[in-house]
């Protein structure tokens, strides 16, 4: 008779962030099934044990920070400037990404009050303040912003209600340099996250339409070039790129994590290490 984990054997696997083909094993009888689960989850504990030691001695600062700060220098270097702009964010800017009553992605935004909200997305900033700058400085403009964003997602492993984006922009580039340049900053970001195997994907998005997503297993970026039908509301006329990607989910591809929990902000993970060990 084949048998399988108990319920709760299989969560205590599943925290400790075991192999998706482990977690299915089947059994020939309830001996042979606990005694691996019990040599499984002790090996799982000491590896946990160890991965919070070496963050206390030697590393001491979480995947999802280090990746921060590690694409914060890779674009600097690279001509981008980084830039700090608002959390609470005003319904008018939504609007003008077309995101009203009457979107789907409205009801999916943390208001603070009538007219203010959580930021769900870094864009309407970006936009605000290229407008500004094609007054100011030369083109291209290079600008990035790394920062929290909130969204009443549905949940499950890849979703979170409070997570963390990279917006990168470049604008006043030739409409022919801009499929090239998409291709060439995905791959600095890629390549930052030690992320070698993932594909641009053609998709279309709630507010863009048309986009490439950068995907590794999951979708981690969004990529859209400009001139675009929102750039009017912006006084935006030359052409651009852009790409925003999720830094909980580079770093949950990376580190081969099955719930994006473990990387973000959390009370019961400490760099992707579940506590209760």
């Amino acid at each position: 008779m084949a048998i399988s984990w108990t319920a709760a054997q299989k969560q205590r696997l599943r925290e400790l962030n075991t192999t998706p083909n482990l977690q299915e094993r089947i059994f020939s009888d309830i001996q042979e099934r606990n005694k691996t689960f019990h040599s499984t989850e002790q090996l799982l504990v000491k590896q946990s044990k160890q991965r919070l030691l070496t963050m206390r001695n030697i590393h001491r600062r979480p995947a999802l920070c280090k990746l921060e700060i590690m694409l914060a220098n890779v674009l600097i270097k690279n001509g981008f400037v980084q830039v700090v702009t608002p959390i609470i964010l005003a319904k008018n800017l939504l609007a003008k990404m077309s995101i009203t009553a009457k979107h789907s992605l409205f009801k999916q935004v943390f208001w603070v009050s009538e007219s203010k909200c959580l930021r769900p997305m870094l864009a309407p900033n970006l936009y605000y303040l290229l407008r500004e700058l094609v007054r100011l400085w030369e083109k291209p403009i290079r600008i990035f912003e790394i920062g929290p964003c909130f969204r009443k997602d549905s949940g499950g492993s890849y979703h979170l209600n409070e997570f963390t984006m990279l917006n990168l922009v470049e604008l006043g580039l030739s409409e022919e340099e801009e499929s090239q340049r998409l291709g060439e900053l995905a791959t600095i970001v890629m390549n930052t996250a030690d992320i070698r195997k993932y594909q641009l994907i053609p998709n279309q998005c709630e507010v863009y339409g048309e986009t490439i997503d950068i995907v590794s297993d999951i979708e981690v970026g969004s990529g859209v070039v400009g001139p675009h039908i929102l750039d009017a509301q912006w006084g935006i006329v030359d052409p651009w790129v852009g790409i925003g990607f999720g830094l909980e989910r580079l770093v949950m591809v990376k580190e081969g994590y099955q719930n994006i929990q473990r990387v973000g902000r959390a009370l019961v993970y400490l760099d992707g290490v579940r506590l209760n060990i």
